[in-house]
């Protein structure tokens, strides 16, 4: 590239130039709000300035054990100030961060272990019984750490020698931490889920970080001093990376062991929370509440979601309820959430069901996210804008993943075209909006014809009685495929499989109709994700 007049003695340098990486937000915030609180976890309440020192404290500790760039640590914590402190203070001796599932089983921990190459693994005592089984079955043998949460009064034992806090305890809480040697550089290490073979590790990079982390202030209204429940797991994506988020903008962070309706409502009354995100199964447990479990809302509080798109009286409910839901979208490999429905004024004055509706759709691209579009998966012309035409969702940007770890092959699928191919189906409507339709291998076509899964199960969340569905494709000798629902039906309500069936005659055409209702339990995967690969082997059986 030829040099132009302002290329010319106009060279990067340090004081015009750092990395960007979210672990100077939490410098900054600990220098100018020094006393303000950082986090909550039962009694215990730790100021930015503690914070702060702590993280450079285990960075120290890290460091002293050999630990440098480009190594593993993982962690298998639950949402305590243990899982916060290590998304600084790994990073900062420019290790890499690989936080471990916390549901998953032995084998796939195993798995992950030995394909991070994990040098150091920090294990709550409430998960003591699978990662004793699976540090067995590994062939890396990382230096082990046990981190006993005095919130946890369960079983469970010490793998090691070492506890969590004595740990801390030999780290310099002065440590001068490093900065990565490039933006570029791996913070973190999240596997998918793994549904099918083995779990694929999605690499971040500090530079996305740091976006990710802006963007969420910006699209999820942060303000100054937001005090933030942790719902969401903070394995899953880093939280959205809303551990770096927070300290952005001097937050308090509500730390949560467990999703349980008593303790979050608790919570939310005690704590004057302003935020919290999770996937729709949060929300079923909130407005499944008991009356005794809840208790009135200090305000309105905002409530961001992703996931499968929020049916419409889901939607409805959470707003009687004095909840504000932001609807957004995104994958592992784009930080988590990357595109959000952006609200308009002027849809105010809709109706109940048409603002529930817009909400329902999953909107406009993150300001850090560069382009998004929905376009032909096979010649990546985009699709016209009319709401109706389907293709494949595709990003791009810098809050894309740098790719799969020690996976040439699946990363280059992904980036084919210039474009990260998401694997969801969508639309694209006149505003820009784009709304999922499926998973590429969830529609369902019978008889020639596409069927939208998801907009089966919004006509069944709508009854009354129903608390959760799926919809899948069960092979059919006459139509190829033909729509099958599980349901779950709400607590103390009653309803039959041919009245169901006759609602959805109402509410859709009648190709799009289940042939068949399965009244069971849903499995759902360990962030809440409905596991539609074994609906579909359950509808076999049918």
């Amino acid at each position: 590239m030829a040099k132009t007049p302002y290329d010319t003695d106009l060279e990067r340098n340090p004081a015009n130039y750092q990395p960007l990486t979210p672990l100077g937000f939490l410098e900054r915030a600990a220098a100018v709000f020094p006393a303000h609180t950082a986090i909550i976890h039962g009694p215990l309440k730790r100021s930015y300035a503690e914070f702060y020192a702590r993280t450079r404290q285990l960075a120290s500790a890290l460091s002293k054990r050999g630990i440098q760039r480009g190594d593993s640590v993982s962690a298998m914590l639950a949402n305590t100030p243990a899982m916060l402190e290590c998304h600084y203070g790994v990073p900062m001796t420019q290790g890499v961060l690989n936080t471990l599932n916390t549901r998953l089983d032995a084998p796939i921990i195993a798995f992950s272990l030995d394909h991070a190459e994990a040098k150091v693994v920090i294990i709550d005592r409430e998960f003591s019984k699978v990662m004793k089984e699976a540090l067995a079955l590994c062939k890396a043998k990382p230096l082990v750490i046990d981190y006993d949460d005095p919130e946890y009064n369960g079983p469970g034992e010490r793998l090691s020698e070492i506890e969590y806090e004595e740990f801390v305890a030999s780290g310099d809480p002065d440590y001068a931490w490093a900065m990565p040697d490039d933006e570029w550089d791996a913070i973190t290490l999240n596997y998918t889920s793994g549904t099918t073979g083995d779990p694929k590790g999605v690499v971040y990079h500090h530079r996305g970080a740091h976006l990710l982390a802006m963007g969420n202030v910006i699209t999820c209204g942060t303000r100054q001093h937001p005090v933030y429940l942790w719902t969401l797991p903070m394995f899953h994506c880093n939280g959205w990376c809303f551990p770096w988020t927070v300290s952005i903008v001097a937050g308090t962070h509500v730390c949560l062991r467990a999703v349980r309706a008593g303790a979050m409502f608790d919570a939310i009354a005690t704590h004057k929370v302003t935020h919290l995100c999770g996937a729709p199964i949060v929300m079923a447990v909130l407005l499944n509440a008991t009356q005794a479990e809840k208790k009135p809302l200090p305000h309105v509080v905002n409530f961001a979601t992703a996931a499968a798109p929020p049916p419409e009286a889901v939607l409805a409910a959470m707003k009687a309820a004095g909840f504000n839901v932001t609807h957004v979208y995104g994958l592992t490999e784009c930080y988590g959430p990357s595109v959000v429905n952006e609200w308009h004024g002027a849809w105010d004055v809709l109706s109940s069901a048409e603002q529930a509706a817009k909400k329902s759709r999953q909107g406009v691209r993150y300001p850090v996210l560069e382009a998004l579009d929905v376009r032909d998966p096979d010649t990546l012309a985009p699709v016209k804008r009319d709401g109706e035409t389907l293709g494949e969702v595709m990003m791009r940007g810098n809050v894309v993943m740098k790719g799969y770890l020690k996976n040439k092959a699946s990363t280059e699928k992904a980036f084919e075209g210039g474009w990260f191919h998401t694997g969801d189906l969508g639309v694209m409507y006149p505003d820009g909006y784009i709304q999922l339709k499926d998973r590429s291998k969830d529609i369902i076509i019978s008889g020639g014809e596409n069927i939208s899964s998801i907009e089966v199960e919004d006509a069944l969340y709508k009854h009354p009685a129903v608390s959760a569905v799926a919809v899948v494709a069960k092979p059919d000798d006459k139509w190829g495929e033909t729509p099958c629902a599980f349901v779950e039906l709400k607590s103390g309500a009653t309803a039959s499989a041919d009245e169901l069936l006759q609602w959805c005659k109402k509410h859709l055409a009648g190709y799009k109709v289940p042939r068949y209702v399965v009244f069971a339990e849903i499995p759902k995967t360990s962030t809440g994700k409905i596991q539609k690969f074994k609906l579909r082997e359950m509808a076999k059986a049918v």
